[in-house]
Order: C-alpha cells, then sequence, then structure tokens
C-alpha cells in the first residue's frame, strides 16, 4: 500500500481510464440499476467493504450477488451521487495491473470518502465510508462554537462553571444519550467525536484517573505499536515523542486528552447493573458513586473495555496448595518484589514477554513455560516492511496523513489480507533468518501464523498468539530466560509447576501469561447472560482457524456496529482501531439520536455464544 501519483500528474491514460470506469459506476447508481453496477465488478472476485455509507454497518459483501442483495435494499434509501475523483488516482501496479483510485460522494444524509481498485478495467476491492452527516457537521473550523459572550451580563457564568454545573446534572436533572462504560483509550476517543457532534456522553470508570490502566500494569510496559500509528482523534502525539511510548508517558497524555477535549469522565466510578427497558427505549444503568448509587438512564450503552473479556486463569491440579504467590499477568506490577525469587511465568505472548524480561532485569531467576508456538518479530523490521509504507515518518514525508493511512488500511477486505500478507512474512523470515535460527536453537517454537500470514492477521483473528520483540527475545535465544517449551502443565505442587513430560520446576511464583476471554462476558455479568447470548461472541473473523472458529464472518465480530441489542454497542481494539472506528460509531449514535433513518443491512448473525 504505497502512495499514489496525484490524479494531476497521474498518466492521461491512467485518468481517462479512473474517469471511464467511474462515470459508468456513478450513472449506474444514479439510475439505480443494480444489475448495471455489479456488471461493473471484476465477475471472478470482487469486494464492497462498506463503513455505515450504504449499509449504516460494518460489513463487506464478497461477490456480485452479495453485492446484488444490498443495493436491492439499500439504494432507494442511500440515493448515492456526486461522485468526483479525489486527489489521488493511481498508476497500474506493474506486478498485478491493479489501478487504485482515491474518492469523495455524497448520499441522501452524509459525504464519503471511498477507495476503488480497478483490475483490469473492472472493480475488484471498493471501500466506502461515511465521514460526515449533512446538516450534523462536527462543531469544528467553520462550525466551531463562539465561546466567550463578548459584552456586559449580570448573572454571567463563566466556562468553569458551566461545566461543572453539567458535569453535576448527571443522574440528577440531565440524562446522557450515551453512555459509555471504559475510560481508556478507546472510550475517551469516542467521547471526543461525540462532544464535537453535540451528543450528550458521559463516560464512567472503576479507575480513579484516565490513563490509570496504563500506570497501574508493570513498570516495564510500553507500546509496541510505532507512535505514528497510535494517534488519537484531534490531537495526534507532539512529534518529538518516542516511537515506543513508555505506559506512564501515555497514561499521563490520556488524562491530559480527556481535559483538553472537555469530557465529562466520572473516575472511581464502576457500573454494577445495566437493564434496558424496552418500553422507554433507554437503560437503567447503576453506577457506584462517592459511595452512593446513581441511576443513569442514557438512550445508547457503549462498553469500551479493551479487545478482550476477564483473565484466563487456567484450572490446573494442585494449584490450591500452591504455597508462594500466584496471579494472572494482569496483576503483574514489578519484578523488584520477587528479586532473588523463582519465578515461573506460563505463556508466550506479549505479556509473557515483557513480565519474563522485567523479572530478569530485577535478577530473578524466570522461567517461560511455553505450552504452543508463537509469532515473533523484530520491531525494526515491522517498522520498515509492515508499517513503513503507511504508518512512519516516511509515510508523512510522502504525504499520507494518519487518515489516509486509516483508509487504506480499511479498503483490504480481511478475506484478502492473508493472501497479500504471505509474501510480506515471508521477506521478514528472510530477512531476520539468523534471529530465528538463534531462537530455533534455544527451542522457541516459532510459527507465522496457522497460514503463514502474520502478525496482522492473528490479531483480528484471536489478539493473542504473537511477540513484537522489544528485548526479551535476545535473552531468550542466549538462555538468560530460561525456556521450557512445547510442554503442558501436569499439575501444581506446593513448590512447583510440574510439566508433562515430568519435568518439576521449583517455584515461589506463578504468573498466569494466559490470556482474556471475550469481551461479551462484560455483558453476561452486567446486564444479563441472556443478553450476552443474544449478542454472541466478539472479535474474531470466523477464519476457522485456532480460537477463531467458523463460519466466515467477514468482519470482526460485533465491533463499533449494531448488535442483536437495541441501543448496545461494542467498542474496542488498539489505539488505531480505537481512533478510526470511533468515527463510524460515533456518526451512527448521532443519526439515531437526530432520529435519521439508519435501516441496518447484514445485522450480525450469532454463531458462538462466550
Amino acid at each position: 500500500m504505497s502512495l499514489s501519483p496525484t490524479a494531476e500528474t497521474a498518466p492521461d491514460g491512467v485518468r481517462m481510464q479512473a474517469q471511464a470506469w467511474l462515470d459508468s459506476f456513478a450513472g449506474a447508481l444514479s439510475k439505480a440499476d443494480p444489475a448495471a453496477v455489479v456488471a461493473l465488478f471484476d465477475p471472478e472476485e470482487c469486494f464492497w467493504r462498506d463503513l455505515i455509507a450504504f449499509t449504516w454497518n460494518v460489513t463487506t459483501l464478497e461477490g456480485g450477488p452479495a453485492i446484488r442483495a444490498m443495493l436491492d435494499a439499500a439504494l432507494a434509501d442511500v440515493q448515492p451521487g456526486g461522485w468526483v475523483i479525489d486527489e489521488q488516482a493511481a498508476a497500474p501496479d506493474e506486478r498485478n495491473g491493479v489501478l487504485t483510485i482515491w474518492l469523495r460522494f455524497e448520499t441522501a444524509v452524509g459525504r464519503g470518502r471511498a477507495i476503488a481498485r480497478l483490475r483490469n478495467g473492472r472493480c475488484w476491492t471498493l471501500l466506502t465510508t461515511m465521514y460526515e452527516l449533512k446538516g450534523f457537521e462536527e462543531k469544528s473550523r467553520h462550525h466551531r462554537i463562539r465561546g466567550a459572550e463578548h459584552g456586559v451580563k449580570r448573572g454571567r457564568t463563566t466556562w468553569l462553571e458551566q461545566r461543572d454545573r453539567r458535569q453535576a446534572s448527571w443522574g440528577e436533572t440531565e440524562q446522557p444519550y450515551c453512555l459509555i462504560v471504559g475510560g481508556g483509550q478507546g472510550g475517551i476517543a469516542l467521547a471526543a467525536r461525540l462532544k464535537r457532534l453535540d451528543v450528550p456522553t458521559l463516560v464512567i470508570d472503576r479507575q480513579a484517573r484516565p490513563g490509570d490502566t496504563w500506570r497501574n500494569r508493570y513498570k516495564s510496559l510500553c507500546l509496541h505499536d510505532p507512535v505514528w500509528y497510535d494517534h488519537l482523534p484531534y490531537l495526534p502525539f507532539p512529534d518529538d515523542w518516542p516511537v515506543f511510548m513508555p505506559k506512564d508517558k501515555l497514561a499521563d497524555w490520556l488524562e491530559a486528552y480527556v481535559k483538553m477535549m472537555d469530557l465529562d469522565y466520572w473516575g472511581s466510578s464502576p457500573c454494577r447493573k445495566a437493564r434496558y427497558d424496552a418500553a422507554k427505549g433507554e437503560w437503567e444503568v447503576e453506577v457506584e458513586r462517592d459511595g452512593r448509587i446513581v441511576l443513569l438512564r442514557p438512550k445508547q450503552l457503549v462498553f469500551a473495555l479493551g479487545a478482550s473479556g476477564y483473565p484466563i486463569v487456567p484450572d490446573i491440579a494442585g494449584a490450591e496448595t500452591f504455597a508462594g504467590e500466584q496471579m494472572h499477568s494482569s496483576k503483574f506490577t514489578s519484578g523488584e518484589h520477587y528479586r532473588g525469587k523463582r519465578v515461573v511465568v506460563i505463556g508466550s505472548n506479549n505479556s509473557a514477554h515483557d513480565i519474563c524480561a522485567d523479572l530478569w532485569e530485577h535478577e530473578v531467576d524466570v522461567t517461560m513455560v511455553q505450552r504452543s508456538s508463537t509469532l515473533v518479530a523484530r520491531t525494526e523490521t515491522l517498522l520498515d516492511v509492515v508499517y513503513g509504507p503507511v504508518y512512519s515518518e516516511r509515510a508523512v514525508d510522502n504525504g499520507i496523513s494518519t487518515e489516509k493511512a486509516d483508509l487504506l488500511a480499511a479498503s483490504m477486505p480481511y478475506r484478502l489480507m492473508p493472501r497479500v500478507a504471505v509474501a510480506q512474512w515471508k521477506t521478514i523470515a528472510e530477512r531476520d533468518k539468523d534471529y530465528y535460527a538463534r531462537l530455533t536453537a534455544a527451542g522457541f517454537m516459532l510459527d507465522f501464523g496457522q497460514d503463514g500470514s502474520g502478525l496482522g492477521t492473528k490479531y483480528i483473528r484471536r489478539g493473542s498468539g504473537y511477540y513484537i520483540d522489544v528485548g526479551a527475545c535476545e535473552l531468550i535465544a542466549n538462555g538468560e530466560i530460561k525456556l521450557k517449551s512445547n510442554v503442558g502443565i501436569e499439575r501444581i505442587d506446593p513448590n512447583a509447576v510440574v510439566l508433562s513430560n515430568g519435568e518439576a520446576l521449583p517455584a515461589d511464583v506463578i504468573v498466569y501469561a494466559t490470556g482474556f476471554g471475550s469481551m461479551n462476558a462484560w455483558l453476561a455479568d452486567l446486564i444479563s447472560p441472556e443478553v450476552a447470548d443474544n449478542v454472541g461472541k466478539c472479535w474474531g473473523v470466523g477464519s476457522d482457524t485456532a480460537r477463531d472458529p467458523g463460519p466466515w464472518e467477514g468482519e470482526l465480530r460485533n465491533m463499533w456496529k449494531p448488535t442483536r441489542q437495541r441501543g448496545l454497542w461494542i467498542h474496542g481494539g488498539n489505539l488505531s482501531q480505537s481512533r478510526s472506528y470511533s468515527q463510524y460509531l460515533a456518526l451512527q449514535l448521532k443519526a439515531r439520536k437526530e432520529g435519521l433513518p439508519t435501516p441496518v443491512w447484514n445485522l450480525q448473525q450469532v454463531h458462538h455464544l462466550r
């Protein structure tokens, strides 16, 4: 995904080819002729990914019949028009003859951006996105509020007084239209977008301060994704911030973000229970605040609790007899507490590596137990091969803004990701073959995904199974972090972890870096098991690979789109996803607040519960 020449500098033949296809496409849409539209798509393989512009959903249509069915149902309501080639029209890629076109368009209610890829003169992939609602534009630039009232006025209230009164009114004299449960990067990114859309929104979190979820993790934690990938909406990180951000620096930025964006945020305010009142079309949410229960009645309830559910701790025979300390990785803070002790870390993903490295730095005798293979990659290689073309200083110099990078990333259908990624990861494997050889010699079990498609697909399929190397692999390769691989856990004795091969690992502390469950487990406890099962499993695309059972879904389950529980939404993922998809979720919420018609095409099916 490299930068394309602008429409003005692209060859005349390229511009003519792009314009000819667009004229035919726009003409067929304007005539409400779905058959003519489908005829402009590649008959052998084609995809249309829509982010709410046509479907009021986050969905991918695969093949001509699926595209035809959507257009038959939605075209009369959408009324698309105003199609123009945007700033870029790409020269064909000599390797595969693909021509990329950047587009803008309008619908009856909104304005959108699109990216089309043509192959042999027909559309191979199409991305359509809505970025703005007509008449309900964000309160920015030309639409910014006046602010201070000039002149003299008795009884004037200041901005600070107005803010304090507003925040004190929630649950008393005023109710938020949208309540966001979870005040991490996802929750506050969405709240910032809703603020600009004039949607009354309150964020609640069990932690005392924004950023505490990061502050309270182990001391050595840092972001494994580069800074260009991690910007929040509207306020990018300063251009001198580190490529890989320490967790406390990020935590302070999140806290500052809440203040700078003037968000209504309640810390130390856990959600205790929620119930949907179908007759009133609103939620009843019990929030514990200042030692009492406050009842909130939002119309829309968003769970923004990360990318996973509760910590998973395996049920191992004898665990209750262990004489030392046991904890899940989410509770680990620092190896300084265990200096001179023997620690066994069960697991081999990001947290396991980070914790093992932290323990080694504090002179702890640490052993990693690797039960299954893990994908690992050097940060420098990822920066160059994976992030470099779109999320890097190189990309910025080439004119790829964060917004453009997000659109490029979204334009690749999930079905095609493995095919595109396999070649990329073959390059990585060859470039770092000596690095991987040293790890393999140490006994570490490596993989690049079940189909060799690498980290990105593992992330969207299961959200685990990988480590971005920020230092621990060298310690494993040279034996300073001890490794026991390709083994299970037979039992736990009072002073040891006994492996399936009969070997006993003496232990004073056991850390379970064993992952997390599905996000809808939160729904089961905070709402009801029935609602959790009605919504179904969150995350995964149905790839039928490990921890991502089929059937094929084509999109992340239940993320950023309508669920089968009215008024209930799931928002999460990494910093990049929180930034990018918060825009589409915010527009869906704003449209409902304003009473706009939002007919949903292809509502999420439920194939798996928890």
